[in-house]
């Protein structure tokens, strides 16, 4: 291959793209701050691609892209920047803005931790959003399409809109495990058995097996490396660009606080819990109530 791509993080989702495309015979470089791949920093300058999966990590409500900024500072002089980590609507077009002598590109992931490798190598979609609509940036999008895995999707779009297509994933994937979580609950207190409302779910077209496990991983609720710190910063961005629609943020707020409930309340990733919300929100939550008996009354509907 004629073309050199540069990876910055390699985490499970910077390795397995790097990986994907060292065995499809591209070169790679991959740069970390883990000893294998720190001296390679230098070499990132003179990559024609540079695929950056770094944390953006929300701490204390507040999304932070500093690691990312760090990041396309190591890119060279007219190379094209390809972000593969999760960025609140508007970025990409900020980062252009700060680093205009380099092409900053916003590519979705959509990794599970558990089949990264498979789901890198296997695409379902490849999204790539530019900052402008010019000739420039459609070339580098056409490039990037071109080098990444075959999918039976591709989609060339403005950055915000790639973007919030990354939230949307997020989003529906933090509500439902939610949702079934409340559903769960609801069996269990007529006894019901919640593995064949399980099979049903998975079985549903429409809804398919993701995330229909209450209990995952240890305990209960949204957890992850991607759920607790995306949902909290994009409540915040909610907050802050639609403060006039308070309906909203409540149910944004009240998903949180139920996520919230469910992990600590079992226990369950709770470093990644206090790196986000503090303390405080980890220690003021009680325990999940006790199971009651079924009330005989006619539900009201109000």
């Amino acid at each position: 291959m004629s073309v050199t791509i540069g990876f910055i993080g390699q985490g499970f989702i910077g390795k397995s793209y790097a990986d994907d495309f060292e065995s499809r015979g591209y070169e790679v470089v991959r740069y970390s701050l883990e000893p294998a791949y720190v001296k390679n920093k230098s070499k990132i300058s003179k990559c024609d691609y540079v695929f950056i999966a770094v944390p953006t990590p929300t701490k204390n409500g507040e999304f932070d892209m500093s690691i990312v900024e760090g990041a396309l500072r190591l890119v060279g002089l007219g190379k094209t920047a390809v972000i593969k980590s999760t960025l609140l609507p508007g970025t990409t077009k900020n980062l252009q803005k700060a680093f205009p002598k380099i092409s900053v590109l916003h590519s979705p992931e959509f990794l599970n931790a558990r089949t990264a490798a498979y789901d890198a190598a296997n695409p379902k979609r490849n999204i790539v959003g530019i900052t402008k609509d010019t000739p420039a940036q459609r070339k580098a999008a056409a490039a990037i399409i071109k080098l990444l895995p075959k999918a039976s999707f591709d989609l060339v779009c403005d950055s915000t809109e790639a973007e919030l297509i990354k939230y949307a994933r997020n989003g529906v994937g933090y509500f439902r495990i939610i949702f079934y979580n409340i559903l769960h609950d609801l069996a269990s207190t007529f006894d019901a058995t919640w593995d064949p409302i399980r099979q049903a779910i998975a079985a549903d077209p429409e809804n398919g097996p993701e995330y229909t496990r209450p209990v995952d991983q240890g305990g209960r609720g949204a957890g992850g490396v991607c759920f607790i710190k995306d949902m909290a910063a994009l409540r915040g961005h909610y907050e802050m660009y639609c403060k006039d629609d308070a309906i909203g943020i409540d149910v944004l707020k009240a998903m949180e606080k139920k996520n919230i409930h469910l992990l600590t309340s079992t226990g369950k990733d709770l470093e990644l819990l206090r790196g986000v919300y503090g303390d405080d929100a980890v220690a003021a939550v009680a325990p999940l109530p006790q199971k009651k008996a079924v009330s005989k009354k006619k539900t009201k509907i109000r």
